[in-house]
């Protein structure tokens, strides 16, 4: 069951997704995007509208075992990480204390995208009704069709994550996966995630990109973009070059995605916010390394050939290294590594009783 329309003891005001919202606009202009280089907000409407339809396959997103439990990994990972650091005996507390949390009565997702973060972990358990904002009416609009495929009982709303139209203490947990970097006051979000939570909910962003991880995956992605649409170009390999009008409507994207990437954090830092923002019991991990080093490339590589060209068994290559990597980057590297030099930062937080 889904719906758009105005609960009981939600505010009625101008955010909610109603039929009266914004129409999306799946093909922004170059004088649009002209106008929004200069307007971050207009900047993510536009470029998340544009990438709705699409963003699944772009992202590889799935809703079948594979992405719940990695979608449910990323939940888990603040409490397991600050049980691995206090040893196996504090690992079962830790697990248990966790469990003890669930399933959530009713969780929303801050900027939801497609549904990614919060309609896995429905499946996971994790919460029994979901609620799903974002500023772009494509991704609500995608997100509910997605909710409604899968059973789930899931209401969606146009927000602004800094003005969230919803009551005090609706909420017993708010999550977000790869939402704050596009954020513009991060701490004023966070304080309208507290505010819409009830006393002792819990919220848990994920994704969130290092400043150095960022750095490295960036140069990385702009390498592998340049070299393959300039190799595709030759003759024996043009079947693997997408048309020119694919090509330059995806430059005009990147455009965008310069603007709408506004923060990269230090988890230190991103603690820092949270707490700032009124939040207790902070916590903070790193993920991904060597799986953000390959991943990175990949997923260029795979928005600059044709769609389906690659096939199953290039899926299940690039699946199959990034879990390799991934157990590298758990048991190996992080004893090593710093956690700042990992891409993914994970923030979790309560509001106080």
């Amino acid at each position: 069951m889904t719906t758009t329309e105005n609960e009981p003891g939600m505010n009625n005001d101008a955010g909610a997704a109603s039929p009266v919202d914004p129409t999306p606009n799946p093909h922004a202009s170059a004088e649009e995007v002209a106008a929004a280089l200069t307007d971050t907000k207009l900047a993510q409407v536009l470029y998340h509208d544009w990438e709705a339809e699409t963003y699944d396959e772009k992202w590889s997103i799935s809703f079948d075992e594979r992405c719940i439990d990695y979608a449910r990994g990323r939940f888990d990972a603040v409490p397991a990480a600050r049980a691995a650091a206090a040893g196996s005996s504090a690992s079962g507390a830790s697990a248990a204390a966790a469990g003890s949390e669930l399933p959530y009565g009713r969780a929303m997702e801050l900027g939801c995208g497609t549904g990614f973060f919060l309609l896995n972990l429905m499946q996971s358990g994790v919460a029994e009704k979901g609620s799903v904002t974002d500023l772009s009416p494509g991704m609500v609009k995608v997100a509910l069709r997605n909710a409604e495929n899968l059973g789930l009982e899931v209401d969606g709303r146009v927000a602004d994550a800094e003005k969230i139209p919803y009551d005090d203490n609706t909420f017993d947990l708010v999550v977000g996966h790869a939402v704050l970097h596009h954020i513009p006051d991060v701490e004023q979000a966070l304080r309208e995630v507290l505010r819409v939570l009830k006393p002792g909910g819990r919220f848990v962003f994920a994704g969130e990109p290092s400043t150095i991880g960022d750095f490295y995956a960036r140069w990385m992605s702009r390498a592998t973009w340049y070299l393959t649409t300039n190799l595709t170009k030759l003759a024996p390999l043009q079947s693997w070059r997408r048309p020119q009008e694919e090509l330059d409507e995806s430059s005009r994207a990147a455009a965008l995605e310069a603007v709408v990437d506004i923060h990269t954090f230090d988890p230190d830092e991103l603690a820092g916010i949270a707490r700032s923002a009124g939040a207790s019991s902070v916590q903070t991990a790193t993920e991904e390394f060597a799986a953000a080093m390959l991943g990175w490339p990949v997923r260029t590589f795979e928005a600059a050939v044709p769609p389906g060209k690659l096939g199953w068994g290039w899926a299940g290559f690039a699946f199959g290294s990034w879990k390799r990597l991934t157990w590298l980057d758990e048991n190996v590297l992080r004893k090593v590594v710093p956690p700042k030099f990992f891409y993914n930062v994970v923030v979790s937080g309560y509001k106080p009783s």
